[in-house]
């Protein structure tokens, strides 16, 4: 086989993205997605082992020669959008949308597998290109893949995430802590409901309620750290049938995001110690649903240096290497790093010039497809520094 360089895949990227953008499935329904990857690897020669949990599916390629163990994984599912950015190859399946770049993910990582295919006789030791499902839905499927050994034996493990936030030809990353946990709460309080004119006769659970979503907003500022960045929202308060009817139950919803273990269990301790008094002390009663979400995505120091070491060279001059701030939204490869050394990386995609300047999970949600060039070199530049580290 022709040996290739990465610039010489990104008509192949194009094409497979445009594919995959054209026929998105959700999160547990990958089955089409799936079967598209493993053809696409089996073309290339790569052994292809599907997981038994979700529809997930990982690339094995040996090297000529021993050596280290690299993974390189990319999530494969949409959203429940519909599509309204008119582009020609837009959704097909009315009420689904890759409307986070999942589809690009996906397309880089095919890219990196087509490279190395073509340079077995260079690789030291293994590359796993792992195609995880289920990244947007809670529980996910990295836990699944994780269990089924993916990671067994493995140096190291890296990941990308394109990012119209982030100009083309930017990107970033930090050590330690880069994005949140996120966890949801769901609480129900049980009064006694009656006439809107005679609230002495009852125990009025939207009152409770009320006094109960004042008091979670005293979490962040009055129990945790300050210096440790928390978020505890509110997202519904729903109760009652009528204007003149005082409702019996009350329900409230949320999310909370934290960057550590300690704060996010000391959070979900205080939603429920107050939901508990609260309720008290209105004379309702109160239970508590606390989900626990994906936990805080913390990149590896080393992994994180090596990614700042090799990134400037493999993208070349013009492109910006940042050192990036944390992020609140959360993303189940923080599985992965909590088991092996690892780093999670955003790679630019925004460009107004081809309207790609819409935030993800919009609509209109687009990127700026040569952002796949550079995060298909970022991935070969990671996997090379990591197979070849004496």
């Amino acid at each position: 086989m022709e040996r290739l360089a990465v610039e010489e895949l990104l008509p192949e990227m194009v094409k497979w993205r445009r594919h995959l953008h054209r026929h998105p499935e959700l999160s547990y329904q990958e089955k089409e997605t799936s079967a598209y990857v493993g053809a696409r690897l089996s073309e290339l020669g790569i052994e292809v082992r599907r997981s038994g949990s979700g529809y997930g599916l990982t690339g094995i390629l040996t090297g000529a020669l021993p050596g280290r163990t690299v993974v390189l994984r990319a999530d494969m599912d949409a959203l429940a959008i519909t599509e309204e950015n008119g582009r020609e190859y837009a959704s097909q399946n009315p009420g689904v949308m890759h409307a986070c770049g999942h589809d690009g993910h996906t397309a880089m990582l095919l890219a990196a597998a087509a490279y190395y295919s073509s340079r077995r006789e260079d690789i030291r030791g293994e590359i796993r290109f792992l195609f995880q499902p289920a990244e947007e839905v809670c529980p996910g499927g990295a836990m699944g893949m994780i269990a089924e050994g993916v990671l067994e034996g493995a140096d190291a493990v890296y990941g990308l995430h394109l990012w119209t936030p982030f100009p083309l030809g930017t990107v970033g990353s930090a050590p330690g802590p880069l994005m949140a946990s996120a966890d949801e709460f769901f609480i129900d309080i049980i009064g006694k409901g009656g006439h809107g004119g005679m609230p002495h006769r009852t125990v009025d659970s939207i009152v409770a309620g009320a006094a109960l979503v004042t008091q979670l907003q005293s979490i962040v500022s009055r129990t945790v750290d300050p210096l440790r960045p928390a978020v505890v929202s509110v997202g519904t308060i729903q109760g009652g049938s009528a204007q003149n009817i005082i409702a019996e139950r009350c329900r409230i919803t949320g999310t909370v995001r934290a960057f550590d273990e300690e704060t996010r269990y000391l959070i979900r301790r205080r939603i429920e110690e107050m939901t508990a008094s609260i309720a008290a002390a209105y004379g309702a009663e109160a239970t508590v649903d606390y989900l626990m979400g994906y936990p805080p995505l913390v990149n590896d120091e080393a992994e994180f240096n090596r990614f700042y070491r090799v990134a400037p060279e493999a993208l070349g001059e013009g492109a910006t290497v940042m050192l990036m701030e944390k992020i609140m939204p959360a993303e189940d490869f923080s599985y992965y790093v909590k088991e092996i050394p690892g780093c999670f990386i955003f790679v630019g995609a925004g460009n107004p010039a081809k309207d790609a300047v819409y935030p993800h999970h919009h609509s209109k949600f687009d990127f700026d497809e040569d952002a796949m060039l550079y995060g298909a070199k970022l991935l070969v530049a990671m996997a090379d520094s990591c197979l070849n580290e004496q």
